[in-house]
């Protein structure tokens, strides 16, 4: 089976996350700059069935009255942009991705599928290279993560 993949983000208002990032990064960074940042949640599902997939975006991957769900790929307007992904290091555990494997093998009764997480981290405006690499260095524990890639994996 392939890998399915799909990105999940807060819908406006229930955005906190994102907003309180855009905020540290704004004010306690200051990269004034900074016009905007998105945070998105990225699953890639391994041994799940066409019709298991879309039933898993909507329960496990994403909550539908608080997130949008995207399949393969997220918008992204025109602009200057940035987009960065964080995943857990080789080794370290992923409470996401173990329990959206449990959800999903307690949900089918099955085999439990092999589950990917990444954070997704969108971020506007024209930035230096010397912010980026600001931006970067908080955004990455390098203890516990390091950046992705932004390519999906075959298996």
């Amino acid at each position: 089976m392939s890998v399915n993949r799909c990105y999940s983000e807060k819908k406006p208002g229930f955005d906190v996350e994102a907003r309180s990032l855009f905020s540290s990064l704004h004010d306690l960074l200051e990269i004034k700059n900074l016009t905007h940042v998105r945070y998105l949640c990225r699953y890639d599902a391994e041994g799940l069935s066409g019709e298991t997939y879309e039933k898993a975006k909507g329960i496990v991957f994403s909550e539908p009255m608080a997130d949008v769900c995207y399949d393969e790929d997220f918008p992204r307007p025109a602009g200057a942009h940035t987009v960065l992904a964080v995943e857990p290091l080789p080794g370290q555990f992923d409470q996401r991705a173990d329990s959206c494997a449990q959800c999903i093998q307690l949900s089918t009764c099955k085999e439990r599928p092999e589950v990917k997480t990444a954070r997704v981290y969108y971020i506007k405006g024209k930035l230096s290279d010397e912010e980026k690499h600001k931006i970067k260095e908080t955004l990455i524990n390098p203890v516990e993560a390091r950046e992705a890639a932004m390519e999906k994996a075959a298996t």
